[in-house]
């Protein structure tokens, strides 16, 4: 069952519950680039702030936040707890697997 999120109950700005609505539609088992994510949520010209907003996701991984990476295809951080150990672990749980 999918949780709904009240995405803009949550504490930050605007754009930042932007990006956390385009995170949250990622399908399980996909991956998507900051890159992408940027214009999934409307600015695709703002991929650094868009970085940043996704590392200040107040609430991962109920926010899926672990479903973006780089756009060379490498895993990128995970500001959530247990870092990006954590984000190969839930990427693995949902069929994503990076060496």
């Amino acid at each position: 069952m999918k949780t709904e999120i009240d995405i803009d109950s949550l504490p930050g700005t605007a754009f930042q519950r932007d990006v956390w609505r385009a995170i949250a539609s990622i399908p399980r088992g996909t991956v998507v680039s900051y890159c992408r994510l940027a214009q999934m949520a409307g600015h695709p010209n703002a991929t650094r702030a868009v970085a940043s907003a996704v590392g200040k996701n107040p609430i991962p991984p109920i926010i899926p936040c672990h479903r973006v990476i780089r756009s060379d295809g490498t895993i990128g951080g995970y500001s959530g707890n247990g870092g990006v150990e954590k984000k190969r672990a839930l990427l693995a749980s949902e069929g994503v697997v990076f060496k």
